[in-house]
Order: C-alpha cells, then sequence, then structure tokens
C-alpha cells in the first residue's frame, strides 16, 4: 500500500510541474480581436446639399427614397461616431 501512494504522490507532483511550465505558455488571452473599420463619410459640397434638399421637399412623404434617406442620414451619423 506504501509503494501505491509513493507512486500517486510522484504522478501528483509531475502533473503539477507541467501544468505549472503549460501554463506559462498562455501568454494570450482566448478572446477574439475584433477590428473595427469605419467607412469613409463622403462631405457634399453645399450646391449639393441645398440641391437635395429642394429635391426632396418635392418627393411626397410617403415615397419610399425619403425612407431611405433618412436611413442614410443615420447610416452617416454612425460611421462619424466610429472615427472619433
Amino acid at each position: 500500500m506504501m509503494f501505491n501512494a509513493g507512486c500517486w504522490m510522484r504522478r501528483l507532483a509531475v502533473l503539477a510541474i507541467a501544468l505549472s511550465l503549460l501554463s506559462g505558455c498562455a501568454t494570450v488571452g482566448s478572446e477574439p480581436v475584433i477590428a473595427t473599420v469605419c467607412p469613409p463619410v463622403v462631405e457634399y459640397p453645399n450646391e449639393v446639399q441645398v440641391r437635395a434638399a429642394e429635391e426632396l421637399a418635392l418627393l411626397p412623404e410617403t415615397s419610399a427614397i425619403v425612407e431611405m434617406l433618412a436611413d442614410y442620414g443615420v447610416i452617416r451619423d454612425q460611421a462619424r461616431a466610429c472615427t472619433l
């Protein structure tokens, strides 16, 4: 019985040393790195903005283009915030 207990103690010590050595290799976290890429925000000249606003005013409020431009405005705001 003594021989068996000593054998297990030696195995346990070897296992503890091996785990200690292996844990030293794990210097990098396991969390994935996520790269953030911000899309560029196109700047339109003032004349183009004025013309677009005039053309937008001519469209009915229920127009799909009006809805899409509202979404586009939100996306532009998000892209601007991304670069800060």
